[in-house]
């Protein structure tokens, strides 16, 4: 029940906000149609439209050499880049939040390169780079027999540098704000640097890691741009998920449409399992959650 001794003025104060009800009202409806347009109906449409033939034309694309092909290697390039991506995170962080060096503030600009520069950019200059008939690449070639560009290491190379930006953006900020005291508390009290990083550090950084590496591999495994320019799209053998689904669309078969669309849909599939992982994480570990924030 409301205090009838409290004015509206105080009322007023006690809002969080000050829009009057029906602008609050305007902005949820807004807000849910934005989202509802943008993301849902989409979403709906690719899994409509993947069973547009029945459920068993959509699992036949499942038969195709070249799209299980395309799963498998989507996978490997994420188990690849992923790992990669964390430790390059763990370390960058670490050694920008807890050291002042000279061009520091340059290597966080560096780290957020992939941010501003367009997918298809840089695999170009992986191509000039590493192709085969420049210097580097055909070095690789000639005395290793290693083939970068327009094959699997390309394809991996290609998704580590678009995605190595998410670990290390999500653990800068907190390492910065944590500090130093925990760290230089357990090595004053006999803690070596491995034990120190894995008993102090790890643990106040594990949130803010696993979103990381959650939004790394959902990159990983949608990544198009950086692919398609340095992969040469050789079916069965460089050829992504979202390259294969690209492929199976532009056939203009009944078919091939339902392949793409059945292929699309695994891919949203594996985004939603990743977004349904982090909240449940969340909704599970809740209170320890809170408690890292509260603390920091």
């Amino acid at each position: 029940m409301s205090d009838p001794d409290l004015s509206a003025a105080d009322a007023a104060q006690l809002s969080p906000t000050t829009e009057a009800w029906p602008v609050r009202a305007a902005l949820i409806a807004l807000t849910i149609v934005v989202v509802a347009v943008l993301l849902v109906v989409p979403l709906l449409v690719v899994f409509v439209q993947a069973l547009g033939l029945g459920i068993g034309a959509a699992l036949s694309t499942f038969r195709d050499a070249d799209a299980v092909a395309a799963i498998g290697l989507t996978l490997l390039v994420a188990a690849v880049a992923v790992p990669c991506n964390m430790i390059f995170g763990i370390a960058a962080a670490w050694a920008i939040a807890k050291y002042r060096f000279p061009g520091r503030a340059f290597l966080i600009t560096l780290i957020d390169l992939p941010f501003s520069v367009s997918p298809v950019v840089a695999g170009l200059v992986y191509v000039l780079l590493l192709g085969p008939f420049t210097p580097i690449g055909a070095w690789l070639l000639e005395d290793y027999g290693v083939r970068v560009i327009f094959a699997v290491p390309g394809v991996v190379l290609a998704t580590i540098f678009v995605t190595f930006p998410f670990v290390a953006r999500e653990l800068i900020p907190l390492m910065q704000d944590q500090g130093t005291g925990d760290e230089e508390a357990a090595i004053s009290l006999g803690a070596s640097g491995w034990q120190t990083f894995w008993y102090v550090t790890l643990p106040n950084v594990k949130w803010a890691l696993l979103y990381g590496v959650l939004l790394c591999n959902a990159r990983a495994m949608g990544e198009f741009g950086a692919v398609a320019v340095i992969s040469g799209k050789l079916r069965g053998e460089t050829v992504t998920m979202p390259l294969q689904i690209e492929l199976y669309y532009q056939e203009f078969r009944a078919m091939a449409q339902v392949s793409a669309f059945s292929l699309a849909a695994v891919l949203a599939g594996l985004a939603l399992v990743t977004l349904a992982i982090k909240s449940w994480l969340e909704w599970r570990y809740a209170d320890q959650l809170a408690a890292t924030r509260a603390g920091h």
